[in-house]
């Protein structure tokens, strides 16, 4: 059994606990309520690390551990983003089917001081258990600050490993979608990424994976914010650069700016650059021209976060992992390199 510090300032907490006896915050909770799912040696752990640091559980703890909680706390930044807001829909449809009511918690940047707002604001609630949409910095950030308060499950497109987590394998999607411009007889293909979550997500990694895989250039990406109104600036530059014919855009909203830069310079898309994005952004079908894209089931993907958490509250360590592979939809805004691509100035 290792050795844990309580600071001056407060006394010991269920995470305290769990480190010390070096198991999950959940089994220490089991423990208290003797439940059930819990070995006599891992029990025996608790017990030992609970009298050496003189542990009594506060009325959050005591509220987790008699599972009397009937709350799911959501964690997000940008709730205005598509795939945001449909993970959540997800979330709150299963979790309310099973009995449970969803806060949604809005964290606005990685501060510090807002994280800590934050989790402070969550674990007042103290829910059965937390979702945190790792989809940026600020949910990465809140996961690391919560992951000791209650069960917690993460939902990224990027696997992780500290905690159960419901994933969208947009790797392997970014690398399809890039492979299908490229069969088209494009030399290469640009990316514009929008913000990533550390210093490289999923769709940029699949995206270069690809490229490299064909023996292909592979050029410096754009970079655009979540705001549509960036695609578009950038699609006046890729305008003004005959070397790009396809474009692949880290998310439809983004494409779809692109794709209007492009068309106010002059250009055709698809006879002048191909141009595809990611997510099938409900607008995407009716877009014009209609977006190839790749399909993530955010509704599917929150209602499996919702699954794992549930297992996790109920005491199965086992269910951690979660992953659905998103397919390429070919629609009409992609096709063939064309032979000599135009600029407006041709």
């Amino acid at each position: 059994m290792g050795e844990v510090t309580v600071g001056p300032t407060r006394g010991p907490t269920m995470a305290d606990v769990a480190r010390l006896a070096g198991v999950s915050v959940p089994t220490v909770s089991r423990v208290i309520n003797d439940a059930d799912h819990v070995t006599p040696e891992k029990r025996a752990r608790v017990r030992e690390a609970i009298e050496r640091l003189r542990y009594r559980p506060s009325a959050a703890a005591r509220t987790l551990a008699s599972r009397q909680s009937r709350t799911i706390a959501v964690v997000a930044g940008d709730t205005m983003q598509y795939g945001y807001a449909a993970t959540i829909r997800g979330i709150e449809e299963a979790a309310r089917a099973d009995g449970f009511a969803v806060t949604i918690t809005v964290i606005d940047s990685a501060d510090a001081s807002d994280v800590s707002r934050t989790a402070a604001a969550v674990q007042g609630q103290a829910p059965a258990g937390i979702v945190v949409l790792k989809f940026d910095p600020p949910g990465v950030a809140a996961l690391a600050e919560l992951r000791d308060s209650a069960p917690i499950v993460a939902v990224s497109g990027v696997r992780g490993r500290d905690v159960p987590q419901a994933v969208l394998d947009e790797l392997h999607a970014a690398q399809a979608l890039t492979a299908h411009l490229l069969e088209l007889g494009h030399a290469t293909v640009h990316h514009v990424r929008v913000p990533p979550s550390r210093k490289e997500d999923g769709r940029t990694t699949g995206w270069r994976a690809a490229l490299r895989a064909a023996g292909a250039e592979i050029p410096a990406t754009y970079d655009a914010s979540w705001d549509p109104e960036s695609g578009r600036e950038i699609g006046h530059r890729i305008a003004e650069d005959a070397h790009v014919t396809a474009v692949f855009c880290g998310n439809d909203e983004i494409a779809m700016g692109v794709i209007k830069g492009l068309t106010e310079r002059g250009l055709t898309v698809p006879d002048d650059v191909s141009v595809a994005g990611f997510d099938d952004h409900p607008l995407a079908a009716v877009w014009n021209p209609a977006l190839t894209t790749a399909r993530q089931d955010f509704v599917a993907l929150g209602r499996r976060a919702y699954g794992l958490l549930r297992s996790a509250i109920s005491g199965d360590e086992s269910a951690r992992w979660s992953s659905e592979r998103p397919p390429v939809i070919v629609r009409e805004s992609t096709g063939p390199a064309p032979g000599k691509r135009r600029t407006p100035l041709s």
